[in-house]
């Protein structure tokens, strides 16, 4: 049995070195949420990188649509992937694991150093992710898209003064006719808003604490609410919401600000239009960020690889393809995203983005711009009175269970 075991084992290695399965020194491995990226972005990052290095790199890249799952191949399976790219729950998670390898910056040369171009607020909201008050983030992970979670609606079924509130999932009127986002910690987030907003308005507490500290009454309260909108949801997805606002068979969608411009842009195309609204109470703003892993054998290439990602005119093609925003938009970067961005005839309201921007005037094209002021897609950029009312999601940590458990049960509740 042992022969047997060795020829076998030898065959292994001869085939794994034949397709170059063990070049791991020239072979970068990212794992990314699908539809997550420009196809020409990521195509061109293998000769970037060789005209920036002299050195060829194969890049093996992997999609996602759970961030539990995908992280579950890293902390349980210790699959080697270079760079990963989860929400920043996760990251949190990930940080208290000790899962996550400090980004070598000090590897990219001055003149292709992009690092600096994702935007203070970005920066300053990582931070809160931070398991111990001496670690850095920005040390660990950067920034790649961020946004809101609210209603995208069908104005054609729905009026816009309807869904101030997170009420509306209980309104007897949109019976079988809301779709809910099928990811728990999500709504969870803002429906706990939602159950306590009058304790918000009173002052005896605040978002970030409610949605940070997940208790067995908060959890009870958002069930409740749930339980009562039962009637009302007539699907939970992942992503056929889209298609499903498109098409008219739903009328509301509790949904990511990303999903809901695609979804937008998508309908427009047939016709239909839909518009995106986040409820007063408030809501949570997340983000998406870019890791190296633990079990990561390629650091230099990873880097590298998340560096090219931080170049504004990668960050905007991105946005372009995918619907969602990109973090990219700090001082030096600032000018080029807002070159693209910035549209008074197709945005005529001005929304307040100085949170994102920065308060000092911008000079884009010989032309001051307020950033307190910018004619942005507000699905895009909320004002900032918007993201005033939101909170960052954090790691449930012992509480993940008491969340999963009740989401189960409203699931299958009749």
């Amino acid at each position: 049995m042992k022969k047997i075991s060795i020829w076998v084992m030898a065959i292994a290695a001869i085939v794994l070195t034949s397709c170059g399965g063990t070049d791991r020194a020239h072979q970068l491995k990212v794992l990314n949420w699908a539809d997550y990226i420009d196809e020409e972005v990521k195509a061109n990052f293998e000769q970037w990188y060789f005209d920036q290095t002299g050195e060829k790199v194969e890049l093996v890249y992997e999609t996602f649509d759970i961030n539990e799952t995908a992280l579950t191949k890293i902390e349980v399976g210790h699959e080697d992937y270079d760079v990963f790219c989860p929400s920043e729950y996760i990251i949190e998670r990930m940080l208290k694991k000790d899962l996550i390898l400090p980004i070598q910056k000090e590897l990219i040369a001055d003149s292709i150093y992009y690092f600096d171009n994702i935007s203070p607020f970005v920066t300053d909201k990582f931070q809160q992710m931070a398991p111990r008050y001496d670690v850095k983030v920005s040390d660990y992970t950067v920034g790649y898209m961020w946004g809101t979670t609210g209603f995208i609606y069908n104005p054609q079924f729905v009026n816009r003064e309807d869904l101030t509130s997170w009420a509306a999932i209980l309104d007897p009127k949109f019976e079988n006719r809301i779709l809910m986002k099928d990811a728990f910690r999500d709504v969870y987030s803002v429906l706990v808003l939602y159950a306590y907003a009058d304790q918000i308005e009173a002052g005896t507490v605040n978002r970030d604490e409610l949605v940070r500290n997940i208790t067995p009454a908060r959890v009870a309260a958002v069930k409740d609410i749930l339980l009562r909108a039962k009637k009302q949801i007539c699907g939970w997805e992942v992503d056929f919401g889209k298609e499903e606002m498109t098409k008219g068979k739903a009328w509301l969608n509790l949904s990511w600000s990303g999903d809901a411009q695609f979804a937008i842009e998508e309908a427009a195309e047939m016709g239909v239009m839909l518009d995106y609204i986040v409820p007063k109470e408030g809501s949570n703003v997340w983000f998406d960020g870019w890791v190296i892993p633990k079990y990561a054998k390629n650091i230099k290439a990873a880097t590298y690889f998340i560096d090219y990602m931080c170049k504004a005119d990668n960050a905007l093609a991105n946005m372009d393809e995918i619907g969602y925003v990109s973090c990219c938009g700090g001082p030096l970067a600032a000018a080029e995203v807002l070159d693209e961005m910035n549209d008074d005839e197709e945005w005529p309201e001005t929304v307040d983005a100085s949170y994102f921007f920065g308060e000092a005037p911008i000079l884009v094209e010989g032309e001051w711009l307020d950033p307190h002021a910018l004619h942005l897609n507000p699905v895009y950029y909320a004002d900032k009175s918007t993201i005033n009312r939101c909170a960052l999601m954090h790691d449930a940590g012992d509480s993940q269970e008491m969340l999963l458990e009740m989401w189960n049960e409203i699931k299958l509740a009749r």
